[in-house]
C-alpha cells in the first residue's frame, strides 16, 4: 500500500490532536446511549405497545425484539426533484428488511427546502438554518428507542449534513445514506447558463428563460451540475456512508432499487448484536472527514461545503477549520471537471469512471485515508462500480462477495454485482489520473487580511482572474446588486462587495441570483468580482467569488462589527487567491477613524421570525454557522 502523502497525514494528525477531548467525550455519550438510552430494551410495556401498535404484519416480530428494527427517516416531498423518488421507498425497505429477517418503520419525516426553488426570494433566508431544523427533526424521529438501525433518505443541500448531524447523537445505531440519484441528462448546463446571461443583458425573453431551465430541470432526480447536493452524495461514498457506488445511479432504474435493497440487508448485517458492529460514531471519525474534504478538493465540488462539512464534525465531536481545507487543497489535485467547473455534468462524469475511478486513483496515490470504517467492507470497495448480471452469489465478504472471476457479489442478490471502476478514464475532458490531473490544485482556497477570513473556489475560474485589485461597490443585498447593472453602474472593473449576509444577518442565503450578471462583466472585458459574507451557490463558477466572509459584518454578542462593515464605496480591495489575500487598500488613519456601517433592519415575512433564535445566536461560518451546534457544545 502507497504511504499517506504526509501533509494528509499532518493535517489528520493536527484535527485528532486539537479534537481529542471533545471526540473523547462523544465517544463516551455514545456507549452510554447503546446501553442505558436509546434501546429498545429499555423501553417499559406501555412505550414498546404504543411503537409496534401499526406496525401490522410485522408486529410479532417487533413485539418479540429478537431482530433489528430498522428507523427509516425520510426527506420525501413531491415538490423538490431529487426527494420526489424516495416516495414508495418505505414500502420497499420494508419488503427488502424482511427478506433480511429485519423490520422496518418510518420512524419520521424531515423538511426538504430547494434552494433552485427559493434562489434569490425571501425563502432562501431560512435555507441555511433548515440544516438544524432537519438535524432536530432527525433526532426526533431517533429519540422513540425502536430502532437498532438507521437508514437516512435525502440528497440535497442541506438535508444531508442535518440528516447526519441529528443522527450522530444516535451515533451508536448503524446509520446508512440511501440516495435517489441524478435526473437523466437535459439542456447543457452550458447552454443553460448562456441563455441565463442573455436574459440579464435583455437579450432573451421570460419565455426562452423559462423554456431553458424547464429543458434543463425536467424530470425527478437531482439537478446534473456539481451543485452541493451532488457533493453531498460524493462526500458519503468518500466517507463510506453509501453502498459503494450508488451516488449517481438514476432513479427508477432497476439498478437504483437494488443498491436501495443492498443498503437495507447490509445494515441488518451490521448492527450491535453481531460480529460486524459499525456505528456511526465509529464510521465518522477524524480519518473520515479528511476523505470527504479530500474528495470535494479532486472533484472540484461545492464550497458549501465548508460550512456543513465545520457542522458535521462538530456533531462528532470533530474541529476542523478552513486552514485545513486550504492545506489539503495544495497537495489534493483535480481531476474531474463537471459543470460548472466543466462542460458535462454529473452523469458524465460517473460514464467516465465516476467515484469509484477517483476513489482508486487517490487510495493508490497515498492521497485518501484506506483505513476508515465504512458501511461498505473497507475504503477499497468504493473503487467498483455496481452492475447488473446474473450471478450466483457465494460466501459474504464485507458488504460484497467475490467471484472466480474477481467481480464483486452482493450476498443474496442474484442481479447486482460490483466491478473494478475502469483503469482508465472513458472520457479525459471529464475525469483523470492523479498522474495527469486537470490541475495540481484542489482549488478551494484560505484567503485572510484586514477584512478577515473568507474562501474562494478556483476551480472554475481562470488563473489570470485568481487576483483581483479594483475599486469596490457596497450594497446590502443582492436585488440593489442587479439595479445597479442594469443602470450600467458596473461597466468597469469592481469588487462587488454584499454585505450584511452572514448567519446572523439574515441567515445566510445564497447569492446565485448575481452570477449571469457578474458573468456579463467578466465576458465584457472588466475585471470583477464578488466579495460577500454570504454564500455562494454550489454552482458558483467562472467569476471569482470570495464568499462567507468572517467576522460577518452584523456586529456579533460583543457589540463589534466586522471589518467589512468599515469599507466605503471606492476603497481599492485586493483579492488573491495565489497569496491568500483578502485586503482593504485603504490608509490605516482613515480605516481607524471610520465608523461601520448601520446594518439594514431585518427582513420579515415567509416564516423568517420563526428564525430570529437561529440568528441571534449563530456563531461564525467557519464553524458551520450554527446556533444549535454552539449551544450544544456548552453542555457536553
Amino acid at each position: 500500500m502507497t504511504d499517506l502523502h504526509p501533509t494528509i497525514a499532518a493535517v489528520t494528525d493536527r484535527i485528532i490532536a486539537r479534537s481529542a477531548p471533545r471526540r473523547a467525550a462523544y465517544l463516551g455519550l455514545m456507549e452510554r446511549q447503546r446501553a442505558a438510552g436509546t434501546n429498545r430494551g429499555n423501553l417499559s410495556c406501555g412505550n414498546l405497545a404504543h411503537g409496534f401498535a401499526a406496525s401490522g404484519e410485522d408486529k410479532p416480530a417487533i413485539r418479540a425484539g429478537a431482530t433489528m428494527n430498522i428507523g427509516i427517516v425520510t426527506a420525501y416531498n413531491d415538490m423538490l426533484s431529487a426527494h420526489q423518488p424516495y416516495g414508495r421507498y418505505p414500502e420497499q425497505i420494508k419488503l427488502f428488511a424482511r427478506e433480511a429477517g429485519a423490520t422496518a418503520q418510518v420512524a419520521g419525516g424531515v423538511p426538504a427546502m430547494c434552494d433552485g426553488v427559493t434562489q434569490g426570494q425571501a425563502g432562501m433566508d431560512l435555507s441555511l438554518f433548515s440544516r438544524d431544523t432537519i438535524a432536530q427533526g432527525t433526532a426526533i424521529a431517533l429519540s422513540h428507542a425502536m430502532f437498532e438501525g438507521a437508514l437516512l433518505l435525502g440528497i440535497c443541500d442541506k438535508i444531508v449534513p442535518g440528516l447526519l448531524i441529528g443522527a450522530l447523537r444516535f451515533g451508536h445505531l448503524p446509520t446508512i445514506l440511501v440516495p435517489a440519484g441524478p435526473m437523466p441528462s437535459g439542456l447543457a448546463n452550458k447552454e443553460k447558463q448562456r441563455v441565463r446571461q442573455l436574459y440579464a443583458e435583455g437579450k432573451a425573453s421570460r419565455d426562452e428563460l423559462l423554456e431553458a431551465e424547464a429543458a434543463s430541470y425536467h424530470g425527478a432526480g437531482t439537478c446534473t451540475f456539481y451543485g452541493t447536493a451532488n457533493s453531498n452524495q460524493m462526500m458519503m461514498e468518500l466517507m463510506g456512508l453509501h453502498i459503494p457506488g450508488s451516488a449517481f445511479v438514476n432513479p427508477g432504474t432497476k439498478l437504483r432499487q437494488e443498491l436501495t435493497r443492498a443498503a437495507t440487508h447490509r445494515l441488518a448485517r451490521i448492527g450491535w448484536d453481531g460480529d460486524d458492529y459499525r456505528p456511526l460514531a465509529r464510521c465518522i471519525d477524524e480519518k473520515a472527514i479528511v476523505n470527504a474534504c479530500i474528495g470535494l478538493l479532486a472533484t472540484g465540488g461545492s464550497t458549501n461545503h465548508a460550512i456543513h462539512l465545520p457542522a458535521i464534525a462538530r456533531a462528532a465531536g470533530i474541529v476542523i477549520d478552513w486552514q485545513d481545507f486550504d492545506e489539503l487543497s495544495h497537495v489534493v489535485p483535480l481531476l474531474a471537471r463537471v459543470y460548472p467547473n466543466g462542460a458535462g455534468d454529473v452523469n458524465h462524469f460517473h460514464a467516465a469512471g465516476g467515484i469509484g475511478f477517483v476513489v482508486r486513483e487517490l487510495l493508490a496515490a497515498g492521497l485518501l485515508h484506506g483505513d476508515i470504517l465504512t458501511v461498505g467492507g473497507t475504503m477499497a470497495d468504493y473503487g467498483y462500480e455496481p452492475v447488473l448480471e446474473d450471478v450466483i452469489p457465494g460466501e459474504s465478504r464485507g458488504p460484497v462477495a467475490t467471484s472466480d472471476d474477481g467481480s464483486r457479489l452482493s450476498p443474496g442478490i442474484t442481479s447486482l454485482a460490483w466491478r473494478p471502476a475502469p483503469e482508465f478514464s472513458r472520457d479525459d475532458t471529464m475525469l483523470r489520473p492523479v498522474a495527469a490531473p486537470f490541475s495540481p490544485d484542489g482549488g478551494m482556497r484560505l484567503l485572510a487580511g484586514n477584512l478577515g477570513r473568507a474562501i474562494i473556489k478556483t476551480s472554475a475560474v481562470a488563473e489570470d482572474r485568481w487576483t483581483i485589485e479594483a475599486p469596490c461597490r457596497i450594497f446590502d443585498d443582492q436585488d440593489q446588486v442587479l439595479a445597479a447593472f442594469k443602470a450600467g453602474e458596473l461597466e468597469r472593473d469592481v469588487i462587488v462587495v454584499v454585505r450584511f449576509q452572514g448567519p446572523r444577518a439574515n441567515g445566510m442565503p445564497e447569492l446565485h441570483k448575481l452570477t449571469p450578471a457578474l458573468g456579463v462583466l467578466q465576458d465584457r472585458g472588466f475585471r470583477v468580482a464578488l466579495l460577500t459574507d454570504g454564500r455562494m451557490s454550489g454552482a458558483s463558477g467562472k467569476v471569482p467569488a470570495v464568499i462567507h466572509l468572517s467576522p460577518e459584518a452584523l456586529p456579533g454578542a460583543d457589540g463589534v462589527s466586522g471589518p467589512l462593515a468599515l469599507l466605503a464605496d471606492g476603497d481599492v480591495v485586493r483579492v488573491c487567491a495565489v497569496k491568500g489575500e483578502v485586503l482593504a487598500l485603504v490608509d490605516p488613519v482613515i480605516w481607524s477613524a471610520r465608523s461601520p456601517a448601520a446594518p439594514p433592519p431585518p427582513a420579515l415575512g415567509v416564516g423568517r421570525e420563526l428564525f430570529a433564535l437561529f440568528r441571534h445566536h449563530a456563531d461564525e461560518a467557519e464553524k458551520g454557522g450554527s446556533a444549535m451546534l454552539a449551544a450544544m457544545e456548552t453542555v457536553i
